[in-house]
């Protein structure tokens, strides 16, 4: 009986970065269906302007991952702050699931909350402000309503300009608000968190209301390698892809 429960997030897939692609394929391949389930903690893509993009490599993303849960393993995906307009279509032809930007789990025995991340790094005011607006529902169907290949090219100099944007951020800013993430837990009773956004991968230990917890920063993945972060009944474990 399958009992690994692996968590990847930060791919930032696309077409200019075929490497990994390809080591994603590779794990949707032989990693993957090995394992009980796969919740992956938002920006599988580098952008995603709407279901209907099909260009490369959207549509072999796609099959592979329809081969994986056809096969069994369930695969759950949470939005990043890249690929937020994913959306039914995408469910449809994946067969994955769409988590909110909160989901708590049943870890082996331990309630754990999973996010993406973006929404811990409260200090950064401006990516907040963008988030909020960007969240809504006129906002993105205002967006969608779009020619596809006028997104493709705004989300083009979004990408440019969000990159000069980062270079003036410090690096305090773009990382997690640890109030945040202690009120976060109180309020979905959890002592276990696991989120991606930040790529800083560690293992963070502290107290909360006078009991150990945990949070867990997945890394991002480069043309180089890629992690998995692995829970099964003995314990984690990240294994190299």
């Amino acid at each position: 009986m399958k009992q690994d429960i692996l968590f990847i997030s930060d791919l930032h897939i696309g077409f200019d970065k075929p490497e990994i692609t390809q080591r994603f394929l590779f794990f949707l391949t032989n990693r993957a269906p090995k394992a009980a389930a796969v919740y992956i903690l938002g920006d599988l893509f580098d952008v995603w302007v709407g279901d209907d993009d099909k260009t490369p490599p959207n549509n072999k993303i796609r099959k592979h991952l329809k081969q994986l849960t056809s096969s069994g393993t369930l695969v759950f995906l949470q939005p990043g702050n890249r690929d937020f307009l994913l959306g039914k279509q995408f469910c449809l032809d994946t067969g994955v699931t769409l988590l909110g930007d909160y989901a708590v789990i049943d870890l082996h025995g331990t309630p754990t909350l999973l996010t993406h991340g973006d929404l811990l790094c409260t200090d950064d005011l401006a990516y907040q402000a963008f988030r909020s607006k960007s969240h809504t529902q006129e906002w993105q169907q205002n967006v969608l309503s779009k020619p596809l290949i006028l997104r493709l090219l705004v989300a083009r100099w979004y990408r440019i300009r969000s990159f000069f944007h980062k270079r003036k951020k410090s690096n305090d800013i773009m990382d997690v608000n640890q109030n945040t993430v202690q009120e976060l837990m109180l309020n979905h009773d959890c002592f276990r968190l696991i989120h991606g956004h930040t790529h800083r991968p560690n293992v963070h230990h502290f107290e909360l209301n006078d009991q150990p917890a945990q949070r867990f920063v997945l890394a991002a993945w480069s043309k180089n390698a890629g992690e998995v972060l692995c829970w099964n009944e003995k314990g984690y474990k990240r294994e190299l892809i």
